[in-house]
């Protein structure tokens, strides 16, 4: 008895099929791609104001000073104590000397600490800082 044995066909690829897949795996990953700016470290819940400006008018990105509490302060994402605060904006004004200060302080933050941050602001030579405010959202 004599059996037929059929030829196999060697297996490919269908690289079309391929090609459309990763096509949208790329569109899917640049859809999804963050833009915007790094985040701080620390999460801040600003105060309200009536009067926030909603655009920055300023070309130049000021140098950030947060404050969340004693513990958790930092400048440019680099963190501070309150006893070497005044040193880290010198040098960092030294560093960058267009570049403003501005603060953002927590909500929460007890008015000591930030008033020892306006004292330390005052040591490295340092006048009329803007602080960051949120506008004001009255609830209906």
């Amino acid at each position: 008895m004599q059996f037929y044995t059929r030829k196999r066909r060697s297996p490919s690829i269908n690289i079309v099929s391929l090609i459309d897949i990763l096509a949208i795996l790329l569109i899917f990953f640049i859809v999804t791609t963050n833009f915007r700016k790094s985040q701080p470290r620390l999460q801040i819940n600003l105060p309200d104001s009536k009067a926030a400006e909603t655009a920055a008018a300023e070309q130049k990105e000021p140098i950030v000073l947060r404050v969340k509490n004693a513990t958790e302060i930092s400048v440019d994402d680099n963190p501070a104590t309150l006893e070497n605060l005044h040193t880290m904006l010198a040098e960092a004004r030294q560093k960058f000397p267009g570049r403003s200060v501005a603060l953002q302080a927590d909500r929460e933050a007890p008015f000591g600490v930030v008033v020892k941050v306006l004292d330390s602001l005052k040591a490295a030579g340092l006048k009329d800082v803007p602080a960051f405010t949120q506008p004001d959202n009255p609830q209906p």
